[in-house]
């Protein structure tokens, strides 16, 4: 199914509960629709299993409602999320708001330093940031809730952030300045706190939510038990507005928010139906991933993204917690100016930077190295994953008086490795990331350079 007829049937989705007869009675239309709907979830919920649920783990952080520094910046070793920046050492933190809102304390930090928290619910959806951009430096406490909680907010509460479904992640980012910086950023690192709201209030605590049995996630898992996975996490994402007629009809494919999936009614041909979509649907996405250049409409509030699965989809599979563009600009490179795909195994490349093309920011930019076939950092001789801002005063100008910046899997000798960004021997991509973009990056009068190849 082309994504045109696809768009027409999500269309007759959200329009009218309703369905043209030719919609219900397509089930793998229906199910295809399903899988889109349900994929970043499901990709969500691999990264939250394995920072918040497995001890066991080489991902795990910590428990649910906690904060945890990671006081570096990532490298690859760093598998748990795809496309990962290496600019700003991470904290995070994944919500389970079921029983009761938790209390998030960002500390004063100075005013030339960029920090965010940003919060990120079941659905992947940007809902809302805390930090330089939108309350300044100046720190505060901040009450997340999950959906439905009324309750009285207790004094010293700087703003309520209202998140749609019961578990969500937030991933703060510290801007390091330098790399000896590291000991500055572990001080403001410490200051970052969470605590659930009967804590915080000193009131009497909610009852515990319901004992469940956390299903185990693993990538091969994301393939081989997609549907049960997607049915269990239904329960914690209630419909968006306007989204109540198409999640009724997900209950045709036994997809019911809890209740284990396949259900005993649904018959053997739909469930064969629905596990062999799985993999060609998934390669669908992939596919629109690898298309997708402007980061400006694939990260967003729920209202931004609003019907928008497919592309919801591909941001999760492409580079899952990508930022709105009002917090990062990310431009993604993928091709050379002729329109080929990168690739350091056969050729080299440059990436010019001239005074009118630097990034124009608030805060600071950065280019990423990211091998194409895992989507993470690369590993390197040098153990240099980008060149960012803080770099410029090291490295090298040409007789023209620009910064060239060297994409390739080899050196390019002494007199220019200031200036190289290593390469894995094999397809690769790149993104730049303008944090705090100026408006001239976002209404189009900074045009980004483009990456050029060389023999």
């Amino acid at each position: 199914m082309n994504r045109r007829a696809l768009l027409k049937i999500t269309a007759a989705f959200m329009a009218s509960p309703s369905l043209p007869a030719f919609a219900q009675d397509d089930m793998k239309a229906l199910a295809h629709e399903a899988y889109i709907y349900t994929y970043p979830m499901v990709k969500n919920y691999l990264t939250m299993y394995q920072y918040a649920l497995e001890p066991s783990g080489d991902q795990y952080k910590g428990p649910f409602n906690t904060i945890v520094n990671v006081a570096r910046v990532y490298t690859p070793e760093d598998t748990a999320i795809i496309t990962p920046n290496s600019d700003t050492p991470y904290s995070f933190i994944v919500f389970d708001l079921r029983a009761e809102p938790v209390v998030v304390t960002m500390p004063p930090i100075e005013k030339d330093r960029y920090y965010s928290l940003q919060l990120v619910d079941l659905y992947t959806h940007n809902v809302d940031y805390l930090g330089t951009r939108v309350d300044g430096n100046d720190g505060g406490d901040f009450l997340i809730t999950g959906p439905g909680w009324k309750g009285d907010v207790p004094p010293g509460i700087k703003r309520v952030v209202a998140m749609p479904t019961k578990l969500a992640i937030g991933l703060v980012r510290t801007q390091l300045l330098s790399p000896d910086d590291l000991d500055k950023v572990k001080e403001i690192q410490a200051g970052y706190k969470a605590s659930p709201l009967s804590v915080y209030a000193g009131t009497e605590a909610p009852p515990a939510p319901a004992a469940l049995e956390w299903p185990a996630i693993s990538d091969e898992k994301v393939t081989t038990d997609f549907w049960p996975l997607a049915a269990f996490l239904l329960e914690f994402a209630p419909p968006l507005q306007g989204e109540d007629g198409l999640r009724a009809r997900f209950d045709r494919l036994g997809l019911k928010a809890g209740e284990t999936w396949p259900p005993k009614e649904l018959p053997a041909k739909t469930v064969t139906m629905m596990r062999e979509l799985v993999g060609p649907t998934e390669q669908e996405i992939r596919e629109t991933s690898w298309a997708l250049t402007d980061s400006s409409k694939i990260f967003g509030t729920p209202e931004f993204m609003k019907g928008r699965y497919m592309d919801r989809a591909a941001a999760a599979l492409g580079g899952i917690y990508g930022n709105s563009v009002e917090e990062a600009l990310y431009v993604i490179y993928g091709a050379d100016t002729k329109g080929a795909p990168l690739d350091s195994k056969t050729k080299k490349y440059a990436l010019r930077f001239t005074a009118a093309t630097l990034p124009p920011v608030g805060a600071f930019w950065s280019v990423t190295m990211y091998d194409k076939p895992k989507q993470l950092l690369v590993a390197n001789p040098i153990d240099r994953y980008l060149i960012n801002s803080s770099m410029l005063s090291g490295l090298k100008k040409n007789e023209k008086g620009e910064i060239v910046v060297y994409l390739q899997n080899e050196s390019p000798g002494p007199e220019l490795a200031s200036n190289w960004l290593p390469a894995p021997d094999e397809d690769f991509y790149a993104v730049m990331r303008l944090y705090l973009p100026k408006p001239e990056a976002l209404d189009g009068r900074w045009k980004p350079p483009a990456i050029e190849s060389f023999p």
